[in-house]
């Protein structure tokens, strides 16, 4: 989806100030792996290009949709040049309704015309004056996600490991991260969602807060 650069809800402007005092608690290791994405956008900047970005995990169903969401956000929020970004998997699922909660939680604006299909299409706002940023469960392959000069995100280990080579990518990167799916149904399960989708927040914005234009 596009990214048009306008002024962000205060609540999803705090948070993001919230979550750059945190950069000081990345891992040195994982810093330098969100710079490498860094210097890819940068690149393609550079060369008057739009950065097509993926976020890969195997069901698109949470950490893959959380990455998505926060790349558009995040670039809102530096107000970058445009990008577009895109999640999938390795099969289809759904967005899961805990990572969706976790997302509201956070003060994003979600909702959904069709709550009981098994792949419901959501609708996801971060400012009053946007239209509506589509979120639904698909292969990394399938429309409307690019298939070819694009970057791939791969925030879950089982899909990193299962895609060694993403056909189609010019980039590939392997950002994987804890699972939250481990605390479902579980007293630790908003607590653990909530953790992650702050911790991909934290990371996402470091990546994108390093890109430097003249």
């Amino acid at each position: 989806m596009d990214i048009q650069n306008k002024i962000l809800d205060k609540q999803i402007g705090s948070l993001c100030k919230t979550l750059e005092q945190q950069f000081d608690v990345i891992p040195e290791e994982r810093k330098q792996k969100l710079l490498l994405l860094s210097q890819y956008m940068l690149q393609k900047f550079s060369e008057n290009r739009t950065p097509n970005l993926t976020v890969i995990c195997t069901h698109n169903s949470r950490r893959s949709h959380i990455g998505q969401i926060w790349l558009a956000t995040g670039a809102d929020y530096y107000k970058l040049p445009e990008i577009q970004t895109f999640s999938g998997g390795t099969e289809a699922t759904a967005f899961n309704p805990r990572a969706v909660q976790a997302m509201q939680r956070l003060g994003f604006e979600i909702s959904t015309s069709d709550p009981e299909v098994e792949n419901p299409r959501y609708h996801i706002r971060w400012k009053k004056d946007m239209a509506p940023y589509p979120a639904f469960s698909k292969k990394y392959e399938d429309p409307p996600n690019p298939t070819s000069a694009f970057a791939a995100i791969m925030v879950c280990s089982q899909a990193d490991e299962g895609c060694p080579v993403v056909l189609g990518s010019d980039f590939r990167l392997s950002l994987p991260y804890d699972d939250p799916k481990n605390f479902d149904d579980t007293n630790l399960e908003k607590e653990k969602y909530d953790e992650r989708a702050k911790q991909i927040g934290t990371e996402i914005l470091f990546a994108l807060s390093q890109i430097r234009l003249n």
